[in-house]
């Protein structure tokens, strides 16, 4: 079942919460610490451009990515008024393309853990090595396996006056994987629209990661903890990844 179909028109309802302002900062202050200006980037699963609109409102030539085209066309509309405007594509990471190199590339929430492949992650990985301009930089973030099973068994609830969501968490340990079921009930006139959709994360360790982004060929391999520059604690949630594509000699 394909994630992200009926959710995008409610995403940004239902995520308010979420301080993107506040992750594109910490970007920038890893770009300012690796000496780096970007003039153009690669958001990758890109979702309902949140992260985009940011990167391009700082005068950067940005490119979206995401495999929902429902999330992409809530992007679109979203960015529409800025210059430079956003360009959006339909890909999957693992076969990632760009007509040209980008400075910056970022994956934003979690959304590489939605790679439940570990073969396809670290295909993903390599092709945005490639998609990189030498010196450039690869920012990213993900949950951790102890967050990830600690969801299993947990219900939540988000809602507003037009959408009511219930979703529960399911950690399978043989395949490593947390699944959301996730029951969406949307408000349309007077009646109200129920869909499901079930969304699967990896839990991958900060080893797994790291090798990865070094088979690719990634250097100065740097985790850092929740848009913190200190080392990620014991028990962290969420850890942060960057890392660079050498220069040519």
């Amino acid at each position: 079942m394909q994630a992200y179909h009926a959710l995008a028109a409610s995403y940004d309802r239902l995520t308010n919460d979420v301080d993107y302002e506040a992750t594109v900062n910490f970007y920038f202050d890893i770009l300012e610490r690796e000496g780096i200006l970007p003039r153009s980037a690669v958001d990758l699963a890109c979702g309902t451009g949140s992260v985009t609109a940011l990167l391009a409102q700082r005068g950067i030539l940005v490119t979206g990515v995401d495999l929902s085209e429902e999330m992409l066309t809530v992007a679109q509309q979203k960015t529409q008024t800025i210059t430079p405007r956003p360009f959006f594509v339909c890909q999957d990471l693992a076969r990632l393309w760009l007509p040209r190199g980008v400075d910056l590339a970022v994956c934003a929430l979690d959304s590489l853990d939605y790679i439940t492949e570990p073969a396809q992650c670290a295909r993903a990985i390599s092709r945005v090595y490639k998609m990189l301009n030498p010196g450039g930089i690869f920012i990213f973030d993900v949950n951790t396996p102890e967050k990830l099973r600690a969801m299993d068994g947990q219900v939540f609830l988000d809602e507003d006056e037009d959408v009511y969501c219930v979703w529960r968490g399911e950690f399978d340990e043989k395949q490593n994987v947390c699944s959301y079921a996730m029951d969406l009930f949307q408000r349309q006139g007077t009646l109200w629209r129920r869909s499901f959709e079930e969304h699967r994360e990896y839990a991958y360790s900060r080893q797994q990661l790291t090798d990865y982004l070094k088979d690719a060929g990634f250097t100065h391999i740097l985790v850092y903890g929740d848009r913190s520059f200190s080392p990620p604690e014991a028990g962290a949630q969420r850890i942060y990844f960057s890392a660079r594509k050498g220069k040519r000699k």
